[in-house]
């Protein structure tokens, strides 16, 4: 068997999601043929994740109290888009197509599993919705939990904005962050007014 402080590399690195044993062996074995000086770059990089913190506005990663895409005075602040997570922004960020801004909801309504409204990022969402903003986007997973949160939001929101919904090339329960770029950037360029069911 392993020396104890290797089989505990391998073991951490097994905790990764996708990562097998097999895989996260041979991680393990890269990282030990690796210099000094990358091993600490790894180290400071797993240390500093510390510094991140939820942009006070949107949700999303920052370093910040507020991220650079909320503080970016040339987006459109008028356009909200509402995603599950931080990938799904990213997914969306990099598409390069849209200038909006963005709401981080950190989950779905799943009732199931006990995730009610109140555990989402929402009381922050209603509070950004004044009469400047003029559409929220609702880019949620086509699952039953992203319906769910989709119809929520539209009977919550309807009122005082126009709420939007991306339109679906992407498979029902399917998930953005994993949606091909041409798939998801027409998904976007063809959302609909949303609709309470």
């Amino acid at each position: 068997m392993y020396p104890p402080t290797f089989e505990n590399l391998i073991l951490e690195l097994h905790k990764l999601p996708g990562v097998g044993m097999k895989s996260a062996e041979r991680m393990a074995f890269s990282i030990l043929g690796w210099s000094d000086d990358q091993q600490k770059q790894l180290s400071k990089a797993i240390a500093d994740v510390n510094k991140l913190k939820q942009c006070k506005i949107c949700g999303n990663l920052s370093e910040n109290e507020v991220c650079n895409i909320c503080s970016d005075t040339d987006r459109d602040h008028n356009q909200i888009c509402v995603v599950q997570s931080e990938k799904d922004l990213y997914a969306i960020e990099n598409l390069g197509e849209f200038n909006g801004v963005y709401h981080v909801l950190h989950g779905a309504i799943n009732i199931p599993k006990g995730i009610l409204p109140d555990q989402l990022n929402i009381p922050s969402l209603e509070k950004r919705i004044n009469s400047n903003v003029n559409e929220v986007i609702l880019a949620l997973d086509p699952t039953m939990e992203g319906e769910t949160t989709a119809m929520y939001l539209t009977r919550l929101l309807e009122n005082q904005v126009l709420v939007t919904k991306l339109a679906y090339g992407i498979p029902f329960g399917g998930k953005l962050d994993y949606t091909d770029p041409r798939t998801l950037s027409k998904a976007l360029s063809g959302r609909q007014k949303e609709k309470p069911e």
